[in-house]
């Protein structure tokens, strides 16, 4: 086997469909992104022969936790009824040393990788015997919800499930709250205009003082949005209802930003939500929302979910849920809401560590501290 740098969009790309494109953070518009936040990334191919058979997309952070190669979500194999544990555990022993050459060459203190495999003894061992230790944070969700929008059975391969399918999935609080935001008039505007970030902006300033978390910056979300958007694989959908329903059902009403406008005035935006899409999948990746007793998320969620299906997804995730000692407790009731929808649960193995050098410690600590605040 070897290692060589993809730099065909083209390239890289076609592999990535091809092998279900399970993640997002594995686009090539993620390298871009993360390149317009000034990070260098690596596109690596690891071939056997001429046949490509992996492809990890290596982001190189220099930040304050410390200074390490990180894979997201990564390294994405090509699925293929032959592969074994033995032959992954040798795609990833190949990887591994190409990135400590390249660690010690350039002086990162260590090698963070979060895999897509799934959480099982034999994936964890392949880790375990390589000298990866388990990550004291995660950077991307371990734990997620996922809703398939195909039909599973043989006989219905690939078969969209109907509306009324998916609806009777569904957890059957979440059936009457979506019905209910119909009835109460609840409009959801899908938008790409340069003016939706401004949009939702609003809404997740508010949503974060709310939650008492630190949100992204602007500029970060901006950059997200315009490096999917070129591409067609983001879309801003807004819920928005009548300014005269407003005060009634809006919790301190007298407090609400008057910002919070529809494209005509006489209308508020209550909910927001990015999302991004690959040719398998949609994700649920950025949300916010005001208090209200309207049911505007769940009405905009299954907007998503149908758009998802409208260009042909086959999963519409949800994003992460609450995983006792990962994630912060206070998930749960963001658990609830997205666990409504039908669906099932996916473990992906914890985030993995190599330590290159005693700096990595510092990191350690940092992240535990990190950890604690979250109120992991």
């Amino acid at each position: 086997m070897k290692i060589g740098e993809i730099e065909s969009s083209q390239i890289w790309n076609q592999f990535f469909n091809k092998a279900g494109s399970p993640s997002f953070l594995q686009s090539w518009e993620w390298g871009e992104f993360q390149e317009g936040l000034e990070y260098r990334v690596k596109r690596l191919g690891i071939y056997n022969d001429k046949e490509l058979e992996a492809i990890a997309q290596v982001i190189q952070i220099n930040s304050k936790r410390g200074n390490f190669l990180f894979i997201p979500h990564g390294p994405i194999f090509m699925k293929h009824e032959t592969y074994n544990i033995k032959h992954i555990k040798t795609i990833i022993t190949q990887l591994l040393n190409y990135l400590i050459a390249l660690a010690k060459n350039e002086g990162y203190s260590f090698i963070r990788i979060a895999p897509t495999l799934e959480d099982a003894p034999e994936y964890r061992k392949i880790f375990s015997d390589l000298g990866f230790k388990k990550a004291p944070i995660y950077m991307h969700a371990e734990r997620l919800w996922v809703l398939p929008l195909v039909e599973t059975h043989s006989y219905a391969s690939l078969l969209p499930k109907t509306d009324d399918r998916l609806l009777s999935e569904m957890r059957k609080t979440t059936r009457y709250l979506i019905r209910k935001a119909q009835r109460e008039g609840v409009i959801i505007e899908k938008r790409t205009g340069e003016k939706a970030v401004d949009d939702f902006w609003k809404i997740y300033q508010e949503t974060a003082r709310r939650e008492n978390f630190v949100p992204f910056s602007k500029s970060f979300i901006e950059e997200e949005f315009n490096v999917f958007n070129k591409t067609g694989n983001a879309l801003f959908l807004f819920g928005k209802v009548k300014n005269n329903v407003i005060p009634d059902l809006i919790r301190n009403p007298d407090k609400m930003d008057s910002r919070l406008r529809g494209n005509d005035n006489n209308t508020s935006y209550l909910a927001s939500a990015l999302i991004i899409f690959t040719k398998s999948t949609a994700f649920y990746h950025q949300g916010a929302s005001i208090h209200t007793k309207i049911p505007v998320t769940y009405l905009l969620q299954w907007e998503a979910i149908k758009e998802a299906k409208k260009r042909g997804c086959q999963i519409y995730n949800f994003w992460g849920i609450l995983q006792a000692g990962r994630s912060p407790k206070n998930w749960q009731g963001l658990t609830l809401f997205k666990t409504g929808f039908g669906g099932r649960q996916i473990d992906y193995l914890p985030t993995q560590d190599f330590v290159i050098s005693r700096r990595y410690y510092l990191t350690y600590l940092y992240e535990k501290f990190l950890a604690w605040r979250r109120g992991v």
